[in-house]
């Protein structure tokens, strides 16, 4: 028996265009326990997000998996059938989307879209799943239940709708909720309710989050463990004080010194990263991020560097900590 909830072991994943193979994912290995949140970081286009569907089996076509392993609660997802995998979607593991008003169904009321997930999984009458609907609405903080479930989407503000979400995702009390930058359309108050929203479900339920979004300021205040991901592969992971006091990767170094700091009495400059990302198309030989590096050695260019084990649960895939290694252990012989 797998002792993660997930366990995602060496994944390749591409997108065959008529451009050419798109390396999406590089060899990404992630965790997650029962009961644990996990933020994944990291700018667009850095895999979060199909790393994600692909646990949920909703790999878009021309997408396919080349290689590794996807365990969840005991499911090898690489091996099931579609029909296997319906039956899991929404009942075990389930995923509030990035924007509702693209998720939600314009021509349905918002009661019988909710309605629907409850009959599909457990078989209760329609009686039983408009009641079940409506204390869903009062679970996730809508007012006036009874008149929602009779409304529309686009009859509810953008804060109502990712809440409407959450009730669809919640429906079946999964052990699993993968929230993909689930407050980037919402004001910042909103967006502050809803991640408040979201933990006090966590208490409540047991469930595991996977978090997927760029902002490191959410994440700080929510997440267990952090994985930061770019261009395809997982370049570092640790527990959240790991990562914000001992970041060990030049990417993750950059991405906490472009984060503005209230308290900062000096007044520094933020110091952006520079250049652009890679090029999925022809990924380059060594490390990816090497060409945007500021400390980028020769060896950095032509090889990827193993991941050096930094702690318990804290490593990075990164050639100057070798370099800081070795230098200590000539230090420790002369």
């Amino acid at each position: 028996m797998n002792e993660y909830l997930v366990d995602i072991k060496n994944e390749r994943l591409s997108f065959f265009t008529p451009a050419g193979e798109v390396k999406a994912l590089n060899d990404v290995s992630l965790y997650v326990r029962e009961g644990e949140v996990l933020g994944i970081v990291g700018e667009s286009g850095s895999g979060k997000s199909v790393t994600a569907y692909s646990l949920m089996g909703l790999t878009a076509h021309p997408g396919r998996l080349i290689d590794g392993e996807l365990w969840f609660n005991g499911h090898k997802i690489n091996k099931m059938k579609e029909r296997e995998l319906r039956k899991i979607r929404g009942k075990e593991v389930s995923i509030i989307f990035q924007d509702p008003m693209t998720s939600l169904n314009p021509v349905y009321t918002v009661g019988r879209q909710i309605r629907e997930v409850i009959t599909l999984h457990t078989g209760k009458s329609r009686r039983e799943a408009n009641i079940r609907a409506r204390e869903l609405l009062g679970l996730v903080g809508i007012n006036e239940p009874d008149k929602r479930l009779k409304q529309y989407p686009h009859e509810l503000s953008g804060g109502m709708r990712q809440r409407v979400m959450i009730a669809i995702a919640l429906a079946c009390e999964p052990k699993l909720l993968i929230a993909d930058e689930p407050t980037t359309a919402l004001d910042v108050t909103i967006q502050a309710q809803i991640l408040e929203l979201m933990m006090e479900l966590k208490q409540k339920l047991n469930m595991s989050i996977i978090l997927i979004t760029h902002d490191l300021g959410v994440v700080a205040g929510m997440c267990d463990r952090i994985a930061v991901m770019y261009a395809g592969k997982v370049v570092e992971s640790g527990t959240t004080d790991d990562i914000f006091y001992h970041p060990s990767h030049e990417y993750t170094k950059g991405l906490l010194q472009s984060i503005p700091n209230l308290y900062d009495k000096d007044h520094k400059r933020l110091v952006p990263i520079e250049g652009q990302p890679v090029d999925m198309l022809n990924p380059p030989a060594g490390c990816p991020f090497a060409p945007r590096c500021r400390s980028c050695m020769k060896i950095c260019l032509s090889r990827m560097p193993d991941y050096t084990q930094l702690g318990d649960a804290h490593y990075s895939a990164c050639w100057l900590l070798d370099k800081a290694e070795f230098e200590g252990q000539e230090a420790a012989l002369s």
